[in-house]
Parts: C-alpha cells; structure tokens; sequence
C-alpha cells in the first residue's frame, strides 16, 4: 500500500508535470519543423540518408501518430487525473469550512481594527449582507464572498486537462486528406464516399498587384446516399475554412495545371488535365508514361541556362516534361508554349495553362473536447485571478465592535483595502 501511495504521489507531483510538458513541446516542435508523411528518399535528399533514418526510426515523419508521443500525452493526462483526485477531498473539506461562518470566526485572520461602525466597513469592502452567529457568548456578524474561487486552480486543471487529452486525440485520430484540380473536375475524398466538385477557382489581387486571396468555390457530394443528389456548395477561402457533413476543408496552396493532348498518327488519341507533378499513362501503350514536372507561365532561363519563370502572368508560357518507358526514362526537356513533342507514332502537346486549387479536408472527432477544455481553463483563470475568497466579521463589544479579516490570496491588497474601509468608517469619509 505504501509503494503505491509513492507511486500515486509521483504521478501527481509538479516535477513529473513539468517534466511532461517539455517532452510534449519538444514533440510539438518535431512535428511542425520536421515535414511530416513523407519517404525516406524525400528525407535523404533534404537531410542525409543517416538523417533520413533517423527520423523514420524515431517516427518524427508522423510525430503525433508516434508510440511515444501517445505515451507522453497519456502520462500527462494521468498526472493531471491524479493531481485533481488527490486534492478533491481536501477541496470539498475546505469549500464546507470556508462556508460555515463559525468555521470562519475560528481561523486565522490578516487584519483588524477597531471601529464604531461595522455596517460601513461592510459595505465599503463591498461584503454581502453578514450573518449572525453567537460564539463565546458574543454577538459576531461574519460575511465572506468568492468562495467558489477556491475551485479556481482544480478547475484549470480539468481544462488542461481536456484541453491536451482533445489535442492529442485529435491528432492521433483525425482524418486528413488532399484534394487537388481544376475547374471542372470532380475528385474523390480518399474512399470516405465523398466528392468535390470544383466550381470554380480566382485569385484576388490589391490594386497594385499583390496577392490578396485565394477562393475556391465547391460542391460536395456524398455519393454512399441516392438522396444527395445536388450536394452542398461552399466557399473555401485562406484562413476561411467551411464545413460540409462534418468535414472541413481548407484552401491550402494553389500551382499550375496544363491540357496534355496526345495524338497517333494524326489521329486524337487522348486529352487530359495535368498538375504540375502528375503523370499520365499512355493510353494504348501503358508502359509509356508522360510526366509533366512544372510549368512557367512567363518561360525565361536563368544565367545558368536553367528554366524559370519571370512572372505570374500567363505571357510565354513553358513545359518541363519526363517521358518514362517501363520505369526508364526516356527524356526530359522543356516544351515552348505548344511546341509538339514526339514519341515515334506519339504526338504530344501542352495547352491552355491554368492555376489549379489544392485543398485539405479534415475531420477532428474530438476538437469539441479541446474547445471545451480551452473554455474551462479560461473559466479556471477566471475563478483563480478574479474572484478571491475573503471573509469580514465583526464580534460587537458595546458601542464599539472588533472587526476582523481575512484572504487567503492577495493578502496585501486585501489588507489595505480593509484598513482603508476602517479609516474611512471612523473619519465618515
């Protein structure tokens, strides 16, 4: 029984709470600074292939799906679970004293002074209407408010606790994917059932030019049900995420997209939207892959004769292009405007740039339980700093009564604003 008392005792203690919160802010930290999801070539080739290890070894691809990570979000809600259980009985003991005005009278007291007046000193320190009590055969009026705030720092907990226990599982749990296309297209939400249709895609501009904002005009259609049949449109803006059956999508980035079509012999074969990035399978010679790796919408070259763009607008543009035959590649070069490329009976041409839209859609089942912990942490906050639990008596001795007060938090504070009460009830100020 002992053993498990120090165990229980460890586990609540400050130290293992601090300990805790800075495993789980340099997990955070690992997440956002280390590009998550990726392979181990993308991480050799931003790092080292020793680097690249390293990180998958340690999970830091997926931080916040990692064992350990799990782990030190389970100790830290234990550690707060046991922090608040260990101190809730002594809690509801002092919360019974604090309220009895008898209990009151036979504690400690932070200040006194001598008056005629009670009643003035009462209201000056703003103190509900007293109560009488008798003790030691005197009279004593005892007024006390802000009890509750006693449960200021035990209610913090709890939010705290809410708060990273509905993070972490959000985190954990949350499903996230991208959708990425033209104006026209619809894509597939992973296989949740879901389809988004792109409706449209602007780019807002300042007066003079700037970037001002990225707008995606959608229609999502959940396809497991006959009864969607026109599904619900939505606007998804940066920083102006919208919510369509419990999901929500964000405008994330944006690139360039381009026509590709594909002639045999003369003959239309193909014609298809490709992003930047996409590949495209020949149609009647699969093994033949065509792979459009960027476009410059104003095709300039670099001193080193490397290709770039030298604006957003659409004034020459150019095609970077890899042609791949059973896994080889066969070439990559750069097409000017809708320069041909041909691939013996195969003709090939990029037209009619355009920007493409990318957005992420997500689910988090438990970011209700992060807000309701943020709310009562703030609720805790509220309780701890601004409702301080005091009490005022008064015993009566004649014409004169002995005042008495007490706070257990700002005690400085509370002492000169009852010295300045009594000060004031004896001079009639």
């Amino acid at each position: 029984m002992a053993s498990f008392k120090k165990v229980i005792k460890f586990l609540s203690s400050m130290q293992f709470a601090v300990f805790l919160l800075v495993l789980l802010a340099a997990a955070c930290c690992a997440g956002s600074f280390i590009t998550q999801g990726q392979t181990f070539e993308w991480y050799a080739q931003m790092y080292s292939e020793r680097t690249a290890g390293l990180i998958l070894a340690l999970q830091l691809d997926d931080a916040f799906h990692s064992w350990w990570f799990i782990l030190i979000s389970a100790f830290l809600c234990l550690n707060l679970f046991f922090c608040n259980v260990v101190r809730l009985p002594s809690l509801i003991e002092r919360t019974k004293k604090e309220s009895d005005p008898e209990q009151v009278i036979k504690g400690p007291h932070t200040c006194e002074a001598r008056v005629k007046d009670a009643d003035a000193v009462f209201r000056r320190m703003h103190m509900p209407e007293p109560k009488t009590v008798t003790a030691d055969g005197k009279t004593v009026r005892v007024s006390k408010k802000n009890t509750i705030g006693i449960w200021g720092a035990w209610v913090t907990h709890v939010g705290v606790l809410l708060l990273i226990a509905g993070f972490s599982l959000g985190q954990m749990l949350k499903q996230e994917y991208t959708v990425y296309g033209v104006p026209g297209q619809i894509k597939p939400v992973a296989d949740t059932g879901y389809f988004v249709e792109i409706d449209d895609f602007r780019t807002l501009r300042n007066e003079d030019g700037s970037l001002n904002q990225y707008v995606t005009d959608i229609t999502v259609r959940n396809m497991s049900t006959s009864a969607d049949s026109t599904g619900v449109k939505a606007s998804v803006t940066v920083n102006g995420p919208a919510s369509v059956y419990g999901w929500r999508y964000y405008q994330n980035s944006t690139g360039w997209a381009a026509d590709i079509t594909i002639q045999k012999n003369g003959e239309p074969l193909q014609e298809e939207v490709l992003c930047a990035g996409e590949s495209l399978r020949v149609a009647d010679l699969p093994d033949l892959v065509i792979i459009l790796n960027a476009v410059y919408p104003d095709l300039v070259y670099s001193g080193q004769g490397m290709p770039t763009t030298a604006s957003d607008e659409l004034n020459h543009p150019g095609y970077l292009y890899s042609v791949y035959y059973r896994n080889e590649i066969l070439g990559m070069n750069v097409l000017d405007g809708e320069e041909p490329l041909t691939i013996d009976d195969y003709t090939v041409t990029f037209h009619d740039p355009q920007s493409y839209t990318l957005i992420q859609v997500k689910k988090d089942s438990f970011a209700w339980l992060a807000f309701a912990g943020a709310v009562i942490t703030m609720l805790g906050l509220l309780l701890s700093f601004y409702l301080q639990p005091s009490a005022v008596w008064a015993v009566e001795d004649g014409e004169e009564s002995t005042m008495f007060g007490y706070s257990r938090k700002g005690g400085i504070i509370f002492r000169e604003a009852f010295e300045q009460a009594a000060k004031a009830a004896e001079t009639g100020e």
